[in-house]
């Protein structure tokens, strides 16, 4: 019988990780776009409820300062890659010494 085909066979445990490797640059674009995405749509009720409140100025203004800088906030986190990985990697380190001793006993026959 074959596998379904509206997916992975829910049976089968996911791959694990066993690598150090960053997410591809695909990968880390995406996110950074879901951010930017969230952050500005979350900017759209502040503009709705400010314009609904407006009799009450305080609340009206309270909204239009928070959606004010949303923008500016979701380009700069849109913009940053995470920082890059600073690790020393462990390096095989010959071992300068000689395998024999200098002096050598010499037989006689």
């Amino acid at each position: 019988m074959n596998a379904p085909a509206h997916g992975p066979d829910p049976r089968r445990p996911e791959p694990v990780l066993i690598t150090g490797a960053e997410p591809s640059l695909d990968d880390q674009l995406a996110a950074r776009k879901r951010k930017y995405v969230i952050m500005m749509v979350c900017r759209i009720p502040c503009l709705v409820l400010a314009g609904l409140t407006y009799h009450t100025w305080w609340l009206a203004m309270t909204f239009l300062v928070i959606s004010v800088p949303l923008p500016w906030i979701a380009v700069l986190i849109a913009n940053d890659r995470p920082p890059r990985k600073s690790e020393n990697p462990n390096r095989y380190a010959r071992d300068a010494k000689q395998i024999e001793p200098a002096n050598h006993q010499v037989i006689d026959g």
